[in-house]
């Protein structure tokens, strides 16, 4: 099933529409806690502070798994990681549904955690390579738009409001990616840029990600990752709350959260589309004016439809301005260290995506209330401007395929 030659556009494309397929469920199980948050606090009797300790313990868990999982991407293989990652947070988003207790659920959701970022840096190396340099932006965009449409699904129960309660997007969440795994098993191809360099001596990470003119890059790389994520997380995991806080019913921040995922959704395509066409000042100023702008109108506005176009903002730059990040730094590595490059930059975003709610969750304690936290946000939002604009002008001298 995986003897398609690499350069037909049916090798392509089913590359990336099974990785799509499987971005659609890691973004569900990303906004699950989220969507979940009222249930499972009235469930297990959980302040705004532990609730922040759930948020984050599914976070913590992306970054070892990030990691680990990029750097096992280059040595065994993406195929073989990305479905050994699909089938651990299939079964940990159900075993989240069997919690008893807070600690048993911080564990489950730990656990998914490692499994959704172990998956992340092989689908981004994958689709980048299958495409080449000259797709890769629209490669990635295209597998990358499953996230926030997942995210949109999991809204999308939430507003449903389905017989079983919080566990029932978690029930989705486990059971559709194991329905997955033998589907990459029979159809998904190898990357040919792995099978072409797995017998040469693996390059250490030190030297792949430090040495050589790499080190600049690498650096600016994680800065943008961190603060864009830690943006990204408190939106996703805060943003219902918040929203309730501020007098909206459930099922309105519901509505907001489905906004902000469709804006995520067209942010993903269009900006992916636009970053080989746009100068590097105007794509950095354009996705971070755009995050600031959004930050604020999500803090004051209280009409929901004005609440509704701010979401869809807010979606558009900031997971879009993400995305743009995970089609720039496969730029920046060789094939060899290329995983492990990129699931190194996930995992110290997830630093970021794990303080994002940790320091809301902190603040919304101390009382600074919404427009305290967007406005937090935005040095970070700048220092991750500066990075990206770095980044864009430096992509094309970035080493050969």
């Amino acid at each position: 099933m995986t003897s398609l030659n690499a350069l037909t556009p049916l090798y392509m494309a089913r590359t990336i529409g099974l990785c799509f397929l499987v971005a659609l469920m890691e973004g569900l199980d990303l906004q699950a806690s989220g969507i979940a948050a009222q249930g499972m606090a009235a469930a297990f009797q959980l302040d705004k502070l532990h609730m922040g300790w759930v948020f984050s313990a599914g976070i913590f868990g992306l970054l070892p798994g990030a990691f680990l999982g990029g750097l096992l991407a280059d040595r065994i293989g993406r195929k073989r990681v990305l479905m050994a990652s699909v089938a651990l947070f299939g079964l940990f988003s159900l075993v989240t549904t069997m919690a008893w207790d807070f600690n048993s659920l911080l564990v489950a959701r730990c656990l998914t955690g490692v499994g959704l970022g172990a998956a992340l840096p092989n689908l981004i190396a994958l689709s980048s390579e299958v495409a080449g340099p000259r797709l890769r932006g629209t490669a990635v965009s295209l597998m990358y738009c499953g996230v926030p449409l997942g995210a949109a699904l999991a809204a999308s129960i939430g507003i449903a409001q389905l017989a079983g309660g919080w566990q029932v997007v978690f029930y989705v969440g486990g059971v559709v990616p194991l329905l997955i795994v033998p589907l990459l098993g029979l159809y998904l191809p190898e990357s040919a840029a792995f099978r072409n360099v797995r017998d040469a001596a693996p390059v250490g990470v030190v030297s792949g990600l430090f040495r050589n003119g790499a080190a600049l890059p690498t650096v600016m790389i994680w800065v943008s990752y961190f603060f864009t994520l830690m943006v990204v997380y408190i939106l996703i995991n805060w943003l219902p709350s918040l929203l309730i806080g501020q007098g909206f019913s459930g099922v309105q921040a519901s509505w907001v959260m489905l906004a902000l995922q469709f804006g995520a959704a067209a942010g993903t395509l269009l900006l992916g589309w636009v970053m080989d066409r746009l100068p590097a000042w105007a794509l950095s100023a354009l996705i971070y004016l755009g995050i600031l702008a959004s930050l604020t109108a999500l803090g004051m506005v209280s009409q929901l439809q004005s609440m509704l176009v701010a979401g869809f903002v807010a979606g558009f730059f900031a997971t879009g301005g993400q995305c743009v990040l995970y089609a720039l730094a496969p730029h920046f590595y060789r094939p060899s260290i290329r995983a492990t490059g990129v699931g190194s930059a996930v995992a110290i975003g997830r630093l970021g995506a794990m303080s994002g709610p940790l320091v809301a969750g902190k603040m919304l304690a101390l009382g600074t209330g919404t427009t305290g936290v967007m406005m937090a946000s935005a040095p970070g939002i700048v220092m991750a401007a500066l990075a990206v604009f770095y980044l864009s002008v430096r992509r094309n001298r970035s080493p050969a395929d």
